[in-house]
């Protein structure tokens, strides 16, 4: 069956509220870890990850880093306006960009309260910084049924909107934590290896990994490379269509270094994806490869990846994964490019057939989400069983949660 016609009724079960994750634990690598391998299931703790991790692997991450998207603003009046800056406009090439911007910025945005704000209206607010105040103005550019297009223009204008973000916002987190942003969250809901800003949600598998993981890996020769994926809110979008096809997959900036895919390149056989986002941009990589093949000449602005020709127009081809990644090598050479920047909407469901990856490490996800139909791709009808015996056995699920080690 084509993952259009799915039915993401199929991919329900019942979630308890006291089984979500509210805090982190005290140790990162401390979490369960659930490992499903050729239909047997095993527990163990992340701490000793590195034991169920064949030698000469290659384990990928995803490098993002959460910004403090909300911004919080009172009207003249007093009433409260709350700005989630989700993207970056159209009009920047990519999110680092939109980050290093000063003085002012157009961003895409959902705003709590937006019935207050009238048009015309201009909101300001006074933060306090180490090096003085900072005065931030928001205005409403543009108006959609999806979001809102907002200009946010700051004094002193040698701030970049990254600075401005730290000094202003709030961590996002995910709406199924109940509760306000705590001092622990400033450190735990970020990886230690998150360095480029752009995402509003954490890459959570990424949150178990520790300094000690990262030496037992070295020990064990197993390879760890980075790719970034700047996590969307889609992200926790649940899926309100009965069938998939009726679902608009939300898009993502992927960034990778041509030293990245090379490496790719090297351990093709022997992928481990740690998180859905480093897993989605690896195999988003793929297919940009075999869109070269198929359109040499093709340009930076039609390379991203759409939801469904994976399944169709680009699935007929049968390229190699190595002659997929080594075209996309030799374009970016000819386009004289270090990186390949890029956005992808890959939806990975039951049907797609895996290209890069020989498993993934991944927490516990919401019922009827995308997530979910991504482990399905994997491991098949035994997500079932998998998350039956995590419920029955009390693992934590969602975003500080545990989780697990899956393999084809």
């Amino acid at each position: 069956m084509h993952p259009k016609y799915l039915s993401i009724q199929d991919f329900t079960y019942h979630l308890p509220d006291n089984r979500i994750a509210q805090h982190p634990l005290a140790d990162r690598d401390a979490s369960r870890l659930l490992v499903y391998k050729d239909g047997n299931i095993a527990e163990d703790i992340y701490r000793n990850i590195a034991a169920h991790i064949p030698a000469g692997s290659l384990l990928v991450f995803n490098n993002t880093k959460v910004v403090e998207a909300r911004l919080k603003f009172k009207k003249p009046s007093g009433g409260s306006i709350e700005i989630f800056c989700l993207s970056p406009h159209s009009q920047y090439h990519d999110v680092t960009a939109a980050m290093l911007q000063k003085e002012k910025v157009w961003w895409n945005c959902l705003i709590g309260g937006a019935s207050k704000w009238k048009p015309g209206m201009q909101l300001e607010k006074i933060i306090s910084a180490p090096a003085g105040d900072i005065v931030l103005k928001a205005a409403i550019v543009e108006r959609s049924p999806e979001n809102f297009v907002v200009e946010l223009s700051w004094q002193p204008d040698d701030l970049s909107f990254a600075e401005i973000l730290h000094y202003a916002g709030e961590i996002p987190l995910p709406p199924y934590m109940k509760r306000g942003v705590e001092k622990e969250d400033e450190e735990r809901y970020q990886t230690i290896y998150a360095e480029h800003h752009g995402s509003v949600a954490a890459p959570t598998a990424g949150l178990h990994f520790t300094d000690g993981i990262f030496a037992s890996f070295a020990e064990r020769n197993i390879n760890t490379g980075f790719v970034t994926l700047h996590v969307g809110a889609g992200t926790f979008k649940p899926v309100k269509a009965a069938h998939m096809h009726e679902h608009a997959m939300h898009a993502e900036f992927i960034e990778v270094a041509a030293a990245t895919i090379e490496q790719l390149s090297e351990y093709a056989d022997n992928i481990i994806c740690v998180g859905t986002t480093s897993l989605r941009t690896i195999e988003s990589l793929y297919w940009a490869g075999v869109k070269i093949i198929q359109q040499p000449g093709i340009t930076e602005d039609d390379i991203s990846i759409n939801q469904w020709e994976v399944y169709d127009a680009l699935n007929a081809m049968h390229i190699p994964v190595k002659d997929a990644l080594n075209a996309l090598l030799k374009w970016l050479r000819q386009n004289n490019l270090q990186k390949l920047v890029t956005q992808t909407q890959i939806l990975i469901a039951p049907g797609y057939d895996f290209r890069m990856i020989k498993g993934l490490i991944t927490n516990f996800h919401q019922p009827q989400s995308t997530l979910l139909l991504l482990v399905a791709a994997i491991i098949g009808d035994d997500w079932r069983g998998v998350y039956e015996y995590a419920l029955e056995n009390n693992f934590r699920f969602l975003s500080y949660g545990d989780g697990c080690l899956l393999f084809i």
